[in-house]
């Protein structure tokens, strides 16, 4: 398929990278991804995408957008209150970019969804809020043979990391999700709205490259951010062969 004389314009400075090029601009405008959240990561990483081009990205989330939000979720705004959030993040991607299908999936994601879900999208980027959902989704991934771009924030600090199916994957980071109440949440610990902004930005561009096989990702990585230090750290994840679920007796 050959780029439209509009969208030459549009992804110009896509184009010119030679990293990219007309053939990497296809392969976004190919591409579907689903994103879970559409709050705080959830935000910049649809806005993003759709900048960049890619086609379809799929929005999980069962929440409405409450005043609260809008110091960090900066794809709504005020006349939007009240409105679920998957429809208010598809207006705000529909003004930015047309060239984008929005697929807003207004559900909790859980186990009789998951599986569908992952399966009906090329890779996920997770932006939810709770552990409950990281997980069921990390597991989901692996088993679908997608790759995760997950990112997560508290307070001043952010972390993020991209989940190959085959491993590592997050339970090789942490087996297991921490005991209920032993970690607050945002709602509870607070969160500096732009923190959100820089790693939902940082998920993005990891997303970017997974889609167009450039450059490094940080799969086999973590990447971690105190924004109070303004210091970025990273460490490496090597696969964990007695992961409970990518390790070798584990592997789908």
């Amino acid at each position: 398929m050959q780029l439209r004389e509009d969208q030459i314009q549009r992804y110009s400075r896509n184009i010119l990278l030679a990293e990219i090029g007309g053939t990497g601009q296809q392969r976004l405008l190919d591409a579907r991804v689903l994103i879970v959240g559409a709050g705080g990561l959830g935000s910049p990483l649809a806005l993003y995408l759709a900048a960049a081009g890619v086609g379809t990205i799929g929005i999980v989330d069962d929440d409405h957008v409450e005043l609260s939000n809008l110091q960090r979720q900066i794809a709504h705004c005020t006349a939007r209150i009240g409105a679920p959030k998957v429809e208010s993040l598809a207006q705000a991607v529909g003004a930015l970019n047309p060239d984008t299908r929005i697929e807003p999936h207004p559900v909790r994601l859980d186990a009789g969804n998951v599986a569908a879900l992952v399966g009906a999208y090329d890779l996920v980027c997770d932006g939810s809020d709770n552990f409950d959902t990281r997980y069921l989704l990390a597991d989901a991934c692996v088993r679908a043979g997608r790759v995760l771009v997950a990112a997560a924030v508290l307070r001043f600090d952010g972390q993020l990391g991209v989940y190959p199916p085959d491993g590592p994957c997050l339970r090789c980071l942490y087996p297991e999700p921490p005991d209920p109440g032993s970690v607050p949440s945002c709602g509870e610990a607070g969160i500096l709205g732009s923190v959100t902004g820089v790693m939902g930005t940082l998920a993005a561009t990891e997303t970017l490259k997974v889609i167009l096989g450039i450059g490094e990702t940080l799969a086999g990585r973590v990447l971690s951010w105190d924004a109070l230090s303004g210091r970025f750290a990273e460490f490496r994840l090597p696969r964990d062969p007695d992961c409970p679920l990518c390790g070798e007796r584990h592997r789908p």
